[in-house]
């Protein structure tokens, strides 16, 4: 007895309309297999990159001969068809694996079998890389813009602050007098750097691996540098193994994004600290805090704890990634699929928290009597040891005579400005009524006015450098 043919229900076959593989397959995928091959419920979001690829792909396959000006046109004209259906329909009940199914079934359905002849050459594997690689440029253009947005809210702040006193901290201790600027002006400085490390994920980002093929490149007569230029990359793949497996520009993105996040963790913990009653020192606008269910009174500073909350997800997301990559053997491995989440979640992440704190930073406002209440007078101890080192003492005698002065005046539980002449003559002869004049916020600030410092010109030329800064980013992406 003969075995019969098996007859297979074209519903069921691994080569059912919208599948871009199977042909070498006899049985059907299980359904667990299917629920863990799924990346469509991540990948959906690349749908315009994806269109975006594949028309540029049909021009170069025009290029190539490959494609007639004719087919050329009905592609150009199909793809056009699925992208408005797709933004005024969605993707309705797709079941394909990834969008690049979905696309390509939607195209057939189109302009019916003509829509085959596009994946001529191409592979998903770069096909994926280019889109996503599409998607990350576009997501830093908007993050650095989110930047430049908190910058600008932050050197508007410090605009405010430029004539009210803060203390200094060191181990969340006051250490010595700053302006108010200052401190709004080092979390610029801070995020100014994350716009570099944007810019060099960018540019990390935009080397085009279209063309590479499945991982040994393209049979067919494909201008690359035209691709390039059309998709808006910089540079094309050197090397067809590594353009299909390279994932280093999404560390590169991932790690700014979790130095962002650091950032955003440090500026939020200052903001949580410095609304608090303890200190006082800024006022986050309703529009930014939120009250208790229980409690009438209280006045909670969301935007900050929940900006420094996401930070976590943000180093997360690197760490996931550079686990995913360093087991995997060269070329392409299935394994790579895992990168977008990481991606999209990091990119999404920053895209509602660093809005938000721009915005609760440029509604915030400085509380002067509360900033002007906590200068101690002990934050002047280390003017104190300065004013002897100019009567010509060294510096290490002047910090232990000084050390001596500030534990006399705790025994007495004064502060340090009302131990009388006497009592620091005792430690040094070189103490003169004038030294009253050293407790003051203005002259300790104005003294210190080398390049950095917190006297008002130091403040100014922060100023205007953040200010060069943000219109040279300006200028560069016009």
């Amino acid at each position: 007895m003969t075995d019969e043919p098996k007859e297979t229900d074209p519903a069921e076959s691994p080569e059912a309309p919208g599948s871009l593989w199977g042909a070498r397959f006899d049985g059907v995928m299980a359904p667990e297999m299917v629920e863990l091959n799924q990346s469509l419920p991540v990948d959906s979001c690349l749908w315009r990159e994806d269109i975006r690829g594949s028309q540029a792909w049909a021009q170069a396959l025009g290029r190539a001969g490959v494609l007639t000006q004719t087919e050329l046109a009905s592609v150009i004209n199909g793809l056009q068809g699925v992208a408005l259906r797709i933004e005024s329909e969605g993707l309705g009940q797709a079941q394909e694996e990834d969008i690049h199914s979905v696309v390509e079934r939607m195209l057939l359905e189109e302009i019916g079998s003509l829509g085959g002849k596009l994946h001529t050459g191409r592979s998903r594997n770069d096909q994926s890389a280019t889109g996503v690689r599409l998607f990350g440029m576009d997501a830093s253009d908007q993050i650095r813009e989110d930047l430049v947005n908190l910058c600008r809210a932050l050197q508007d702040l410090a605009h405010r602050g430029m004539h009210l006193p803060m203390p200094g901290y060191t181990h969340l201790q006051q250490a010595q007098p700053i302006r108010a600027a200052q401190w709004a002006l080092s979390h610029v400085f801070a995020f100014l750097r994350d716009i570099d490390r944007i810019n060099a994920a960018r540019g990390a980002a935009a080397v085009l691996p279209l063309g590479s093929g499945a991982i040994a490149g393209c049979p067919f007569p494909i201008d690359r540098e035209a691709l390039k230029d059309e998709l808006g990359f910089q540079r094309v793949s050197p090397n067809s193994v590594d353009a299909v497996a390279d994932r280093d520009w999404i560390c590169d993105l991932l790690y700014a994004g979790a130095m962002i996040g650091v950032h955003i963790s440090r500026l939020s913990e200052d903001l949580v600290l410095f609304s608090s009653s303890g200190f006082g020192f800024v006022r986050l606008s309703d529009g930014f805090s939120t009250g208790s269910s229980l409690m009438p009174q209280k006045r909670n500073p969301d935007v900050a704890e929940l900006a420094r909350g996401k930070s976590g997800r943000l180093h997360g997301n690197l760490v996931t990634l550079l686990t995913l990559l360093k087991g995997l053997p060269t070329g392409y491995n299935r394994d790579l699929q895992e990168d977008k989440e990481a991606l999209f979640d990091t990119c999404n992440t920053l895209g509602i928290t660093v809005p938000a704190l721009a915005g609760g930073i440029k509604t915030a406002e400085f509380v002067p009597e509360s900033l002007e209440s906590a200068i101690d007078t002990q934050l002047f101890a280390t003017d104190l040891a300065d004013y002897l080192v100019k009567k010509g003492v060294p510096f290490r005698e002047t910090h232990g005579i000084v050390g001596r002065l500030v534990r006399l005046a705790e025994e007495k539980r004064i502060p340090l400005n009302e131990l009388s002449i006497e009592a620091m003559q005792n430690e040094h002869v070189a103490f003169e009524e004038d030294v009253a004049e050293v407790f003051d916020w203005e002259r300790s600030t104005e003294v210190r006015d080398t390049i950095g410092g917190t006297s008002l010109r130091a403040i100014q030329e922060q100023l205007e450098e953040v200010s060069a800064q943000l219109s040279g980013i300006n200028t560069a992406v016009k």
